[in-house]
């Protein structure tokens, strides 16, 4: 669905390596973990210490990928467009290995990962099926799927796109795509997993704290987490 039809901000917008080549100096004091970490933080499964081998599917700086390390990820591959972004991940060092590549076609060996992860990833991609089918290929038997995402209800309410602010202090609209939760469920179908999990994350008082205007958005869901098991 095209963000386009909800787009209130009109920002001139670039695509995702430039964009994040150019946000990579304010990632990280930008992007809040109530968005994505506070969701893994509530799923049930997987058992992240009993996690023999993941792939960070869109590592960026390696938020992720030190969260995995310290709730007990043993071994941690990471796969990012933007090598401005990898230089950043790789001096944090929770990766074993870092690939330059993208997240639907990252030319990892298949069958190799019992835990495949994306955070913060699919509304830049125009068609959700091919990353749904690359974590297929690279999954083990039984492996889990998990990939949390902005929610469709509150991209379409704030209408508000991925974006940052430039070294000028203009804001820069990131290549945004809407996905319907009926979208994630079609593709994961279609690329045999199972979904074992949903978590949706609300606008609370916590967040309205961290960012006192979206106050308005208080009690729309603003992401969610899926968690998929290889059929």
């Amino acid at each position: 669905m095209r963000f386009t039809d909800f787009d209130t901000r009109g920002y001139p917008t670039v695509d995702v390596r430039t964009g994040y080549a150019g946000w990579v100096g304010t990632y990280e004091d930008t992007v809040q973990d109530a968005m994505d970490i506070a969701l893994l933080d509530r799923l049930s499964e997987p058992s992240w210490s009993t996690v023999d081998r993941a792939v960070d599917l869109g590592c960026g700086t390696g938020r992720t990928g030190k969260w995995l390390r310290d709730n007990g990820v043993r071994a941690i591959d990471g796969v990012d467009l933007t090598p401005e972004m990898l230089a950043v991940a790789a001096g944090r060092g929770a990766h074993d290995k870092l690939v330059e590549a993208d997240v639907t076609d990252t030319g990892l060996p298949a069958g190799g990962y019992d835990l495949l992860i994306a955070s913060l990833v699919d509304e830049h991609l125009d068609d959700l099926r091919p990353l749904y089918a690359e974590a297929a290929r690279l999954a083990a038997p039984g492996a889990v799927f998990v990939l949390v995402a902005f929610h469709p209800q509150f991209m379409m309410v704030s209408g508000m796109p991925t974006h940052y602010t430039d070294e000028g202090g203009e804001h820069v609209a990131i290549s945004t795509n809407v996905h319907l939760v009926s979208d994630h469920v079609t593709a994961g179908l279609a690329a045999g997993w199972r979904l074992a999990e949903m978590r949706e994350r609300l606008i609370d008082e916590e967040w309205v704290a961290l960012k006192p205007k979206w106050r308005r958005y208080a009690g729309q869901p603003v992401s969610a987490a899926y968690v998929w098991r290889r059929v």
